[in-house]
């Protein structure tokens, strides 16, 4: 399979892939790129999203972002941007798909209470706990372990945020390299870089929207958010009379386009000043390709910086956030004490009390329970009343 458009010189290419740790007979009918992207999509660890935490957990309400549909967002400004700069779109697409599937439940609340308790194992990270995943968890295929997705694609994984220092690595992400090197002190390739930015462009621009309608900010504080502000201003002066929901909407449409054309129009200069000439080059560049602008960079930080403030800190999230890590701590601290409590199939597979292999399997229990069946498991567990 061709890709549809002519792609850029630098751009990652399906026929010249570094191909799979086991070797297989590829799709007739599909790329290798599109072959990893169906795997992400119909694997146990993509549907569990649907009920894992962005910010508010489930319960909380219908309309607000889940980790799946953050996930989906991603991917439509990943392809749009990877068309922009004619890049591969369906690798984008999967890298954007598939970053957050070693997130826990509860959000960066659990993540923060497992790395706690998984001291003494390793640690805990959700960038390293997705490459466990596709690399080992999930259990579908008959010739090995994992999904067996392209280097590319675990490359971009292991790189989701940059370079890694081996030194520095999580515990889980250097199991890996041992047996399969993903060059993770270098940057990744262009449509690795293109997924990471689109993630950021997806996550603030859509807590915004979620902040407004939960009542955590009111909109009147964006008039001093750098880019935010006169955005604000501008939707107003067109449309006084725009009734809320499409005056928030209409200002989060302008903020994406606004992001999507600073990353592109940046880019492309940095294409022209640094002339990388093969996918290679650009891991070798020593600096990203795929960037905002200084200006724009600094805007994003503003943002980060208001929303850390007004909606991440609120006292309502705080408070959810305390029960979160409550009910990770004590799941994790009961099962690797007593793994007998453990489900059958995970039962089978521990070792003795405490030890290192039971924490990383109770780990992995954890991590992949999407937020109602953490609660659900926690009420079983501690609640005398509730049937186990």
């Amino acid at each position: 399979m061709t890709h549809p458009t002519a792609l850029a010189q630098f751009a990652s290419r399906p026929d010249a892939s570094r191909g799979r740790l086991y070797p297989e007979l590829e799709s007739p009918t599909r790329n290798v790129f599109q072959r990893d992207r169906d795997r992400v999509i119909h694997c146990a660890a993509f549907r569990r999203l649907m009920h894992k935490t962005q910010v508010f957990v489930y319960h909380e309400g219908d309309n607000y972002r889940s980790r799946l549909t953050h996930s989906l967002e991603v991917a439509q400004i990943a392809r749009s941007v990877a068309r922009e700069l004619d890049l591969h779109e369906d690798l984008a697409e999967t890298l954007a798909l598939v970053h957050d599937l070693g997130h826990t439940p509860f959000g960066h609340a659990g993540e923060d209470a497992l790395n706690e308790v998984m001291a003494p194992f390793g640690g805990f990270s959700h960038n390293a706990q997705t490459l466990r995943i596709v690399t080992e968890l999930e259990c579908r295929y008959v010739a090995f372990d994992g999904l067996n997705l392209t280097w590319e694609t675990l490359e971009g994984i292991a790189k989701h945020n940059g370079p890694v220092d081996i030194n520095e690595a999580p515990e889980a992400l250097r199991h890996y390299l041992a047996r399969h090197d993903l060059e993770i002190g270098s940057h990744a390739g262009p449509e690795a870089q293109v997924a990471a930015l689109a993630d950021d462009i997806a996550y603030n621009n859509h807590d915004i929207d979620d902040g407004l309608r939960a009542g955590l900010f009111e909109i009147e504080m964006l008039a001093d958010v750098p880019l935010v502000g006169p955005v604000l201003g501008a939707v107003r002066k067109a449309h006084p009379d725009l009734e809320r929901p499409r005056l928030v909407h209409e200002i989060v449409r302008r903020l994406i386009n606004l992001m999507i054309g600073d990353l592109v129009s940046e880019t492309r200069a940095r294409v022209a000043r640094l002339g990388p000439d093969n996918v290679e080059a650009v891991r070798a560049l020593g600096q990203p390709l795929v960037a905002f602008s200084p200006a724009m960079a600094a805007n994003d930080r503003a943002l980060k910086r208001f929303l850390f403030d007004n909606m991440y800190r609120h006292f309502r999230v705080n408070r959810m956030a305390s029960k979160a890590r409550r009910v990770v701590v004590e799941l994790f601290s009961l099962l690797l004490n007593e793994p007998q409590c453990l489900p059958n199939e995970w039962r089978r597979r521990a070792g003795a009390p405490r030890a290192p292999e039971t924490a990383r399997l109770v780990c992995d229990y954890v991590a992949g329970m999407t937020d109602r069946y953490a609660l659900t498991e926690h009420r079983r567990l501690f609640d005398p009343a509730t049937q186990s």
